[in-house]
């Protein structure tokens, strides 16, 4: 199984964040969106929110269909 990360802030998800994770799921078995956070920088949205909009967001992309988020 080859399997692809796409870590990033995603505070907010934006189109360009959504389209590097369509490419990924076209090239690989498995994508792993990792939601990183930078102790410098203020949130505009928490974990919880932002776990929210990612498994809506990703939800037609087959290959994060199964989205966990902890």
């Amino acid at each position: 199984m080859r399997r692809a990360a796409c870590p990033g802030s995603f505070d907010p998800v934006t189109l360009g964040h959504l389209d590097i994770i369509g490419r990924a799921s076209k090239l690989y078995d498995e994508v792993v969106v990792a939601v990183g956070s930078n102790a410098t920088l203020k949130r505009w949205f928490s974990f919880g929110e932002l776990g929210g909009m990612l498994r809506e967001a990703t939800a037609p992309v087959p290959t994060c269909a199964d989205a966990r988020f902890r």
